[in-house]
């Protein structure tokens, strides 16, 4: 799924769209002390009350938030495990009978009770439901008639929440106009915030995909691998950040740690290019050929394909591994590349990168920043100096 998938998904949780029909919720209340399921209980979403249905949708949107390789994260299965989650979801999206498709969610909350002591109480949710997605309109079609013609893809959502203690109060009866003292006893679900949660299957090209399952995780950069691994039985993955970083450190590993901003500044504009021009399709992948290509069009000298791929080998065991290029880019058009010295820290936009020089003066080293215009510092306009003046 790419985010536009993601993100078309996400809007259909709201109230009265025809185009989203959840059939069935099933929650699992599970006890922190014994990581035992305490009680669960299913029923048609529909039965639930207004007020019900907007807190799970709220729920389920906010599961499914953030941005891809940060905090959702699409897992291909692994084949070679036994118990596959991958077939138990399978079944449980084809299942027919509410009780079949509860039997087949049960032994995903077993897998996470397995070898995980969880420090509150927690409330596991699985929904089921069709997702209709309309097909492009032609020429000859209104809105109207084009929702004759629809993608139909049946999916199921497990949300994760924790519970938290109710909050003690004092109240103020007016009837009787006196003080009471307020404590009510049954947990509270926080669906503000999921601590995790998936979704079956993914979407691609408007296709259902069983080979993958979109996990989202609880923050952003903390993919809880136990259970991508254990319980849904998913790959291994990267995070963006990570991607970041095995990056950075090839680069250094290639140029010695040293280069200089308006390399640095070609760097970044050839993967956002490379981006730009695959827009429409699935996101730039760069392996050590295009490590290499980008560093020598970016001007890095002395570079080759062999540098590259034992930089690669000292920081990655997997030889088939390549970098997403929107992991390592910095938000263009954004202060999002951070300058840090003793003196002063900067924040400026990838673009500007070209305009910022390490200059040595007199055996002093200095920031030099390209200006197109005067420099205001507390309402008053610097007067230009030469190097060197005092």
């Amino acid at each position: 799924m790419n985010k536009k998938d993601v993100a078309n998904f996400r809007k259909q949780f709201k109230a009265d769209n025809d185009l989203l029909n959840i059939k069935d919720i099933f929650n699992v209340y599970i006890m922190k002390e014994s990581s035992d399921i305490y009680h669960h209980q299913s029923q048609p979403f529909e039965m639930l009350d207004p007020d019900q249905q907007e807190l799970f949708m709220n729920n389920f949107k906010k599961m499914l938030g953030g941005n891809l390789d940060e905090k959702l994260f699409e897992l291909k299965f692994r084949r070679d495990v036994e118990n596959n989650s991958q077939l138990i979801l399978h079944q449980g999206l084809l299942s027919v009978e509410v009780e079949t498709w509860k039997e087949q969610m049960l032994p995903i909350v077993g897998k996470m009770l397995l070898n995980r002591q969880y420090e509150k109480d927690i409330v596991v949710t699985f929904i089921r439901g069709e997702y209709r997605k309309p097909m492009k309109r032609t020429d000859e079609e209104t809105e109207e008639n084009s929702r004759d013609a629809v993608y139909s893809h049946p999916f199921i959502l497990c949300s994760i929440n924790n519970t938290q203690e109710p909050k003690k109060e004092l109240l103020f009866d007016y009837v009787e106009k006196e003080f009471k003292y307020n404590f009510v006893v049954d947990p509270i679900i926080n669906l503000n915030s999921p601590i995790g949660g998936f979704l079956f299957p993914c979407f691609t090209d408007n296709a259902a995909d069983v080979n993958h399952v979109l996990y989202s995780a609880g923050k952003v950069h903390e993919p809880d691998h136990q259970f991508i691994e254990e319980v849904l039985n998913g790959e291994e993955t990267m995070t963006a950040k990570d991607d970041k970083i095995v990056f950075e450190e090839i680069v250094k590993e290639v140029t010695g740690d040293k280069i200089n901003t308006s390399t640095l500044s070609n760097v970044y504009e050839e993967i956002n290019r490379m981006i730009v021009e695959n827009e429409e399709e699935e996101q730039p992948k760069l392996d050590t050929k295009d490590v290499e290509r980008v560093l020598k069009v970016s001007g890095v000298e002395d570079v080759n394909v062999e540098k590259v791929e034992t930089a690669f080998k000292k920081l990655i065991d997997d030889e088939s591994y390549e970098i997403k290029a929107s992991s390592v880019l910095p938000k263009f058009n954004s202060k999002s590349i951070k300058i840090n010295t003793k003196i002063a820290n900067i924040s400026i936009s990838p673009q500007d990168l070209r305009y910022v020089k390490q200059v040595q003066v007199d055996g002093k080293l200095y920031l030099m920043l390209e200006v197109e215009e005067d420099t205001i510092i507390e309402g008053f306009k610097m007067i230009p100096e030469a190097f060197g003046e005092k």
